[in-house]
C-alpha cells in the first residue's frame, strides 16, 4: 500500500466538480481491522495564513475513488447553504 507520509503529499482532488480539496492532515483507522476508515483533509480559509479559521474535511475511505501517483480522486458532495443565506432583507 505505502506510508502515510507518502499519502500527505498527494493532492485530494474532489471528482465532482475538479476542485483541490487540499491534503491529507490525519487518518482515522480502525485498529481492530486493521483499515483505514476516513482520511482528514486540512483546507484553509485564511488569507495569506493570517485571517479566518482552518476547517477539516472528513472523507470516507468509501468516498475515495482512486488513488494516483501525484492525486488522490474522492467523491464529495459539499453541503450547500440556501439561496437567500447571506442575503440581507431590502
Amino acid at each position: 500500500m505505502g506510508r502515510i507520509s507518502d499519502f500527505q503529499l498527494k493532492d485530494i482532488i474532489n471528482v465532482a466538480n475538479g476542485k483541490k480539496l487540499g491534503n491529507i492532515s490525519d487518518i482515522h483507522l480502525n485498529l481492530t481491522a486493521g483499515t483505514i476508515d476516513s482520511i482528514v483533509i486540512s483546507t484553509s480559509g485564511k488569507i495569506l495564513g493570517l485571517f479566518g479559521k482552518e476547517e477539516e474535511i472528513v472523507i470516507p475511505w468509501s468516498q475515495i475513488v482512486k488513488i494516483g501517483e501525484d492525486v488522490i480522486l474522492v467523491r464529495y458532495s459539499e453541503q450547500s447553504l440556501p439561496a437567500d443565506a447571506g442575503q440581507k432583507n431590502e
